[in-house]
C-alpha cells in the first residue's frame, strides 16, 4: 500500500541536501515530487491542492536546526501535514450508551462490510472483552446471513437469529434481545447494493432511526480508488455516520482514499482493513499512517501486534531456557513460527518496519504457505531429533523430507535456518545485542 509515494517521497530528501534553510527556491523540485507521488497514488485534487498550499506554508522560512538537514525538516512538515490531513488522532469508538451500543455497519456490496462485522467484533470481544452480539439484516441475500452466523460461530460469538423477512424488525427485535441478555454491543450488518439507490438509503434510514446507534460506520474498499471516496461522501450527505472503516489497505490499492476521505467527507477514518483473515483489521492511527507512508514504519502498531499476538507463557518459558543456556531447539523454533502465524507472517509485519528494514530484508518470505511447510518438516521428525538437530544426516533428511511431502533440499534450508536462529539465541544468552542486530537478516525464517 502507497509504495509508490514512499519511494517518490523518500527520493524528496536527496533534493534539498545541503541547504541552510528551507526557502520557496530550493522547495519547489520537492514540492512537484510530492504532488505527483499524491496525484499518482489517487488522491483527491482538491486534497493535493490543500496539501501541497499548507507544505509550502509551513516549510518556507523554517530554520534547520541541530542535526537535521533540509531534507529531513521538510518530511517533518510533510508528516505533520499528512497526518492533519488523515484526522491528527485515532477517533476511537464511542460506546457510551445504555448497552447494548448499537453499531450500524454501511456500505456497498462487496466493500467487505459482513466480513468487517465479523472483524470488529472480534477486535471489541478480544481486545476490548466486551459482549458482543451479531445480527444481520441482509434479507436479499441468505448467503450473507449464513456468512455472518459462521463468522460468529468461528469466533465463539453469539448470532441473532430471526426468522423475520423484514429488515426494521430484525433489527428491533436483536436490539430487544440484546437489553433482556445484557449484551455490551450489537453490531448489525446491513444489505449493500452495487450502487447507491433510493430503495437502498431509505431503508438504512429507517434502521437507523429504530436503532439510534451510537456509531454508523461507512464500510469502504480501498481499492476503489477516487470512487471509495466519492461513494463516502454521497452515504455521509444521506446518513449521519460517525466514520468510516477502509478495507483491502493491503492489496493493490493506491491508497488515496486513505488519504482522501477525510477531508472530503469530515467524516474520521476509525479502523482499516487488512486480509483475510478475521483478525486483520487495525484502530487507523494518522500519525502512523504517515510515519508508514515517509517509510519511517510503524513501530508501535508492531509492538501492538505483537503483545496481542504473542503467547506470553511460552515466551516466558522461552527467556527462561535461553537465559540458563539450555539451549534453542527446534521445537522452539516451531513455536516461534507459529506466534508469527498468529500474527499473520512476516510478510505483515514487512509493512510496519522502517524502509531501510525493509529494503535490508528483501525477498523475505513467511506466508502461510511456508510456515505450513516449517510446521510439517518439524512435525515428521522424532522427539530426539528435534531436541538434538545434530544428528540429523542424509538417511534422516530423507524420511523427513518424505514425510513432510517435500524435497532433500528444503529440510536443509529450514536446519540453516534454525541453525542461524540458534546462534542468535546464543548472542542472546552471553549479552551479545549488537552481534546480535548485525545478524538479524538471518534470524528471519524463509529469508532467502
Amino acid at each position: 500500500m502507497l509504495d509508490n509515494l514512499t519511494m517518490r517521497l523518500s527520493g524528496v530528501i536527496k533534493t534539498l541536501r545541503g541547504q541552510a534553510r528551507l526557502s520557496d527556491a530550493n522547495i519547489q523540485d520537492a514540492l512537484r515530487e510530492v504532488r505527483m507521488a499524491l496525484l499518482e497514488a489517487d488522491v483527491a485534487l482538491p486534497v493535493v491542492k490543500a496539501l501541497i498550499d499548507e507544505i509550502r506554508k509551513k516549510a518556507i522560512g523554517q530554520e534547520v536546526q541541530g542535526s537535521l538537514t533540509p531534507g529531513q525538516a521538510f518530511i517533518g512538515v510533510v508528516h505533520g501535514e499528512l497526518a492533519r490531513l488523515m484526522g491528527e488522532h485515532n477517533a476511537g469508538l464511542n460506546l457510551a450508551s445504555v448497552p447494548p451500543a448499537v453499531i450500524l455497519m454501511a456500505g456497498l456490496q462487496g466493500a467487505g462490510k459482513t466480513t468487517t462485522s465479523g472483524k470488529l467484533a472480534k477486535w471489541l470481544h478480544e481486545g476490548m472483552k466486551k459482549k458482543v452480539l451479531l445480527a444481520s439484516c441482509d434479507v436479499y441475500r441468505p448467503a450473507a446471513i449464513e456468512q455472518l452466523r459462521t463468522i460468529a460461530g468461528q469466533l465463539g460469538i453469539e448470532f441473532f437469529e430471526s426468522q423475520s423477512a423484514k429488515p426494521v424488525e430484525i433489527a428491533k427485535d436483536a436490539l430487544d434481545y440484546g437489553r433482556r441478555h445484557y449484551f455490551d454491543v450489537l453490531i448489525v450488518d446491513t444489505a449493500g447494493r452495487l450502487a447507491i439507490d433510493e430503495a437502498m438509503m431509505k431503508e438504512i434510514a429507517e434502521l437507523h432511526a429504530g436503532l439510534k446507534p451510537v456509531e454508523t460506520l461507512f464500510v469502504v474498499d480501498a481499492m476503489q480508488g477516487q470512487d471509495a471516496v466519492n461513494t463516502a461522501k454521497a452515504f455521509s450527505e444521506t446518513l449521519p455516520l460517525t466514520g468510516v472503516i477502509l478495507t483491502k489497505l493491503d492489496g493493490d490499492a493506491r491508497g488515496g482514499a486513505a488519504l482522501s476521505v477525510r477531508h472530503v467527507t469530515g467524516k474520521p477514518i476509525k479502523f482499516v482493513g487488512v486480509g483475510e483473515k478475521l483478525a486483520g483489521l487495525e484502530a487507523f492511527h494518522p500519525e502512523r499512517m504517515a510515519s508508514r507512508i515517509l517509510g519511517m514504519g510503524d513501530v508501535l502498531s508492531l509492538i501492538e501486534e505483537a503483545s496481542r499476538g504473542v503467547d506470553h507463557e511460552e515466551a516466558k518459558k522461552l527467556a527462561q531456557k535461553v537465559k540458563s543456556g539450555k539451549g534453542f531447539d527446534l521445537e522452539d523454533f516451531k513455536i516461534q513460527v507459529q506466534q508469527m502465524k498468529k500474527m499473520g507472517g512476516l510478510n505483515a509485519l514487512m509493512d510496519k518496519l522502517p524502509a531501510q528494514l525493509t529494503q535490508a530484508a528483501q525477498g523475505a518470505q513467511m506466508d502461510d504457505k511456508v510456515i505450513s511447510r516449517i510446521e510439517g518438516i518439524i512435525n515428521s521428525m522424532t522427539r530426539l531429533e528435534r531436541v538434538k538437530p545434530e544428528i540429523i544426516k542424509a538417511s534422516r533428511k530423507r524420511r523427513i523430507a518424505a514425510g513432510a511431502g517435500v524435497s532433500v533440499q528444503e529440510v536443509n534450508r529450514l536446519l540453516n535456518q534454525f541453525e542461524q536462529t540458534q546462534k542468535m539465541m546464543k548472542m542472546v544468552s552471553k549479552g551479545g545485542m549488537a552481534k546480535m542486530l548485525r545478524g538479524m537478516k538471518g534470524m528471519l525464517p524463509g529469508l532467502r
